[in-house]
């Protein structure tokens, strides 16, 4: 466990805006940043970072909290593990004590796959640079191929023995668990409980994620055996999902940001022999075609992209899929087809940066005039053929989000295909009606049979979401420990802590929050309010609990500051302290005019169960203490100087 001093250097190094720009390209917007959400799929930035509150929040998806959190929900760690990656971002030495064995339990099966593939990344690159057959088989490759020894420092690259489980060996030596071994990928068990490496013989390529861990590896064999595939990757795993890594983006994520583009190649070799050259912004999609969430990897850090495609046009039309997804999107693409017989990594070689950049510009086109040229030789003059071309290039236009490119492109169609542009405005706008028409039948098809009650935000918690005591937990958090009007003392001038009088009143009426969450950062409220120095929005905000940090900043963040009772009340021409009075009571009448008239509703059932069963006297009670509660209603109702409740 870490010691709270050593929290706190980290939580007072950690500035939000620097650990969230290591993920996501910020731009500023007034006092705060602004960007696209990496949780979730959004073309218009929603993610809005606030360098004076510390804390992040999503307005597209709801995720918010500080840095520590931010950390978590983006590398699916637990909160220590979030603290021990930022400090090692910060270079701060964080000292731990022995975990007890139930701590030890609760680690769970993520963190022991990144440690099982930790040490077999350093096992590998021993084996490369130390080992025998490393040297003479492997590294003796590597440098054929013409790589310098910083690059294969850089990238990690290892190599596996070809023998049977050498590595699985020393893995479990060293105290490994080879359940974990197995759920990486790393070993590979038979049914006569034999084992063997997965990647024996082979070349070492660790794939990493976006913040540097180890998520997987590729293995490229080194023999010119037929039946031997030429690479095997790591299987989907708990800690890898390959249609959501790229190779090279940790290396690469820095350099995109700063060129504002990024190159997209095919394979490992190419992504090496670029930075080798100089060439950093470049990532690949390791042979495998484009994907949704890695097209959202790249958005994070710019808006434009240039694939690089080999000499040899076979199989390009396959791969055009990825540029409609590209698109889609709403990235700008270029696309750059190489001299015959070149890929990137041997055309790399043979230029320096500046004449590789000089050559991207001079030769790269956009996807039309790409996709074009690719497929107006196959069409030829037939008719039938170049209707199929132009439909084909149309739905690739129809997708683009913003209408402004989409009339670039459809101009540069035209004259491309000699086409009326009114000509392809129509088949644009018919697949955007059959897509519409589409997705309305779907939505159809999935709506519930009885309306689901909706709720203000995902907690992630049970519990009814009410607003009545978000309300209450709002004004504690904003004005808890301000003074204000004693309601209860006529035309007396004495002030009480606002905290005091909902506080008094919670506790008078025995109420509990129906939320836990809720419940959980009332109780923990009154426990430190009193405290000289409590300061209660940054007490929540660094709270250990991830469901406590994301309400709080749904609280604090300006979207969500005020609700209506909260501005019509606020903004009264009154004084603070008759304000904050009248806000402080309000909240609390109104909570408890809410759980009043849930009670009521309760009894009312109560009282037609008595009357069928004729138990008179059971009625008559129940009776009574309807009465009883109609009048205090009224009374709240009174108190709040209206008959209907304010509404959020």
């Amino acid at each position: 466990m870490i010691d709270q001093v050593t929290i706190d250097k980290i939580m007072d190094a950690a500035q939000i805006q620097d650990v969230v720009s290591d993920y996501v390209t910020l731009r500023k917007r007034g006092v705060n940043l602004i960007g696209l959400c990496p949780f979730h799929n959004e073309k218009t930035p929603s993610f809005t970072v606030s360098p004076a509150k510390g804390i992040f929040k999503c307005f597209g998806c709801g995720k918010g909290g500080n840095s520590v959190h931010f950390i978590m929900e983006h590398e699916q760690v637990n909160y220590y593990e979030a603290l021990k990656l930022l400090a090692k971002k910060y270079h701060i030495e964080v000292e731990e004590r022995e975990l007890t064995d139930e701590e030890k339990a609760i680690r769970n099966d993520r963190e022991s796959m990144f440690l099982v593939n930790d040490y077999a990344q350093k096992y590998f690159s021993n084996m490369l640079h130390n080992h025998i057959d490393g040297k003479a088989i492997a590294k003796s490759y590597l440098q054929e191929r013409g790589f310098r020894e910083d690059i294969i420092q850089k990238f990690q690259l290892g190599y596996c023995l070809d023998e049977q489980d050498a590595f699985t060996q020393s893995a479990i030596s060293k105290g490994f668990n080879k359940t974990y071994l197995i759920k990486t990928g790393l070993t590979t068990e038979y049914e006569s409980g034999q084992m063997a490496d997965r990647f024996r013989g082979r070349l070492m390529f660790p794939v990493h994620s976006i913040s540097g861990k180890v998520v997987a590896f590729g293995g490229r064999t080194l023999k010119n055996a037929e039946k031997t595939a030429k690479y095997v990757n790591s299987p989907e795993s708990d800690i890898y999902h390959k249609s959501n890594e790229l190779y090279g983006i940790y290396f690469a994520k820095q350099a995109i940001v700063r060129e504002d583009r990024c190159f997209l190649v095919e394979g490992y070799t190419d992504v090496m022999s670029m930075h080798q050259n100089g060439i950093e912004n470049v990532v690949s999609s390791s042979g495998t075609s484009l994907t949704p969430g890695q097209i959202r990897m790249i958005h994070r850090f710019t808006e434009n992209v240039t694939i690089i495609y080999d000499g040899d046009t076979a199989g390009i039309a396959a791969s055009l899929r990825g540029i409609d997804l590209l698109l889609e999107e709403g990235l700008n693409i270029q696309v750059l087809l190489l001299p015959a017989g070149e890929d990137p990594d041997s055309f790399a070689k043979k230029q320096n940066s500046v004449d590789f950049i000089a050559y991207v510009k001079q030769n790269s086109v956009d996807f039309i005039r790409f996709k074009t040229n690719l497929l107006i030789d196959e069409a030829g003059k037939d008719p039938v053929k170049r209707a199929k071309l132009i439909i084909d290039i149309v739905k690739s236009i129809a997708i683009i989000p913003n209408a402004i490119i989409r009339a670039e492109y459809v101009k540069e169609c035209s004259n491309l295909l000699h086409v009326e542009e009114a000509m392809l405005y129509h088949e644009i706008n018919k697949l955007k009606k059959s897509e519409a028409k589409k997705t309305k039948e779907q939505a159809v098809e999935t709506i519930p049979a009885s309306k689901p009650q909706l709720q203000a935000v995902d907690t992630g918690v049970s519990g009814v979401y009410t607003k009545e005591e978000i309300n209450i937990l709002k004004t504690l958090i904003r004005f808890g420990t301000k003074k204000m009007k004693n309601p209860d003392n006529g035309g007396s001038e004495e002030l009480i802590v606002a905290g005091d009088f909902i506080f008094h009143e919670i506790n008078l009426n025995q109420l509990t929050f129906e939320t836990p969450t809720h419940q959980q950062m009332l109780e923990e409220y009154e426990e430190h309010y009193q405290d000289e120095n409590f300061d209660a929005e940054k007490y929540f905000l660094y709270h250990p609990n991830p469901d406590i940090v994301r309400l709080t900043a749904d609280l604090v963040t300006e979207k969500y500051t005020l609700s209506k009772i909260h501005s019509k009340v606020m903004q009264s021409s009154e004084s603070n302290e008759f304000k904050l009075c009248d806000l402080a009571t309000r909240v609390i009448y109104e909570y408890k005019y809410k759980l009043l008239t849930d009670l009521i509703k309760e009894k009312l059932i109560s009282l037609k169960a008595a009357a069928e069963s004729k138990n008179h006297e059971l009625e008559d009670a129940i009776m009574m203490e309807l009465r009883e509660f109609e009048n205090i209603k009224k009374d709240l109702a009174k108190r709040l100087g209206e008959r209907v409740i304010f509404k959020i």
